[in-house]
């Protein structure tokens, strides 16, 4: 994804429809310090599909690495 990234942004108005389409649930667990994926790109998803729930954790890009038990929780509770 990373080494042919301006292909995933072409594909972006394809995936938008899915949202708009299908409206699955949707978590995006986010780090709010990330340089790279910045979190109103995670607000964005609510704007395709209303069942989004957005989370940010004080954290940058690798939140998995330093909130796993967060996001683990999280998962649980917005999926279990």
């Amino acid at each position: 994804m990373i080494f042919d990234y301006q292909n995933n942004i072409k594909r972006y108005p394809e995936f938008q429809a899915y949202l708009r389409q299908h409206q699955p649930r949707l978590l995006a667990v986010w780090g709010k310090n990330d340089p790279s994926f910045i979190y109103p790109g995670a607000e964005a998803f609510k704007q395709d599909d209303p069942h989004t729930e957005v989370d940010l954790l004080d954290s940058g890009h690798f939140a998995l690495e330093t909130h796993a038990s967060t996001i683990t929780q999280l998962i649980i509770r917005y999926f279990g």
